[in-house]
């Protein structure tokens, strides 16, 4: 059975019904304590490379490059199949990310990713 996975922004509130939090950025969000965040694992291996994300920037006319790139960077990272063994069985998983724009933003990709394997 393959988990649910959803994406949320670390600021919103954590829910019960979040299941496993993982923060998926490089850098530790500003402004956010780490208490607050409820985060149960900080993956930064499965965040973009520090360049892509600094060639980024969160501009949404370059999502469709840094989909690409990212996706490409996915498919060579052990990280992810490490992942995915880790949390087989698993129901549900919420990928945490900092970005304001909640539809450009590293998440959105490795959510369809980790969906597709």
């Amino acid at each position: 059975m393959r988990p649910i996975i959803t994406i949320k922004r670390i600021y919103e509130a954590p829910a019960k019904n979040d299941g496993l939090r993982v923060l998926v950025d490089r850098l530790w969000p500003r402004g956010i304590k780490k208490e607050a965040a409820a985060v149960d694992e900080w993956l930064k291996a499965l965040a973009p490379s520090a360049n892509l994300r600094k060639w980024f920037n969160h501009d949404p006319k370059k999502w469709a490059a840094f989909q690409e790139q990212y996706k490409e960077e996915l498919k060579q990272n052990p990280a992810v199949e490490a992942f995915l063994k880790q949390h087989k069985g698993i129901k549900k998983i919420t990928l945490l990310f900092g970005a304001r724009d909640e539809q450009h933003n590293q998440a959105v990709v490795l959510r369809e990713v980790l969906e597709q394997r």
